[in-house]
């Protein structure tokens, strides 16, 4: 029999971080919540090295704040910071919907309207995680046929913090005007105008920019 290979610290590090990130973007666990990585790391059957790399990742990240020797908390949802996000993170989404409009298969297109169907059912039916799934689902499909690993590794950084207000938002019953938008892109994306999926695709995200400034 094979010897069992022991599971890679960078593993685990990671499993904690996506975990302990989840919980705060999901509200789970609410700003100003104070963190313990004794707590955490017997919740999630981790030792605390792993949970303590996590924290300091989340804490890089803006979701977290520390003061040493004394506490680890969530950070407040704070609409300066969402607006930052929303700004980095719409230039990295512009980015590549400029580079992946014209590569995109009729497989791929396909693909991001399933993802608009599933979207728009699921705000219709007050559903907010397979909301941001789906809609996460759509957008995925041009990072992937764009093949900007940097581009996609600064979305994916500062998306939670978007995130945590747009679940909040879903929550108090808000509308949202995405899936229209999402249809103009869509469209543009189909018939390969590249000028025009950026100029939707911008649009998106400067509406999740003033989302916080309504905050």
């Amino acid at each position: 029999m094979e010897a069992m290979r022991p599971v890679p610290r960078t593993l685990l590090r990671d499993r904690a971080y996506e975990a302990i990130r989840d919980a705060i973007v999901s509200g789970e666990i609410e700003p100003g919540a104070v963190v313990r990585d004794a707590e955490f790391a017997e919740r999630l059957g981790l030792s605390r090295a792993p949970v303590r790399e996590a924290f300091a990742r989340l804490v890089d990240e803006g979701l977290l704040e520390s003061k040493p020797q004394s506490y680890t908390k969530v950070t407040p949802v704070v609409a300066a910071d969402v607006r930052d996000a929303a700004a980095v993170v719409g230039a990295m989404h512009e980015l590549v919907t400029r580079v992946a409009v014209p590569r995109l298969f009729a497989a791929d297109v396909e693909a991001m309207r399933a993802a608009n169907e599933r979207f728009a059912a699921a705000v219709r039916a007050g559903d907010v995680e397979s909301a941001l799934r789906a809609d996460d689902q759509l957008h995925d499909v041009l990072v992937r046929v764009s093949g900007n690993r940097a581009a996609a590794a600064t979305a994916a950084r500062y998306t939670p913090l978007i995130r945590r207000l747009e679940r909040r938002r879903f929550s108090e019953g808000g509308n949202c005007r995405s899936a229209g938008l999402h249809d103009r892109l869509l469209d543009a994306c189909a018939a390969g105008d590249v000028d025009e999926a950026v100029r939707v695709t911008a649009e998106i995200w400067r509406g999740l920019a003033e989302l916080a400034d309504s905050d």
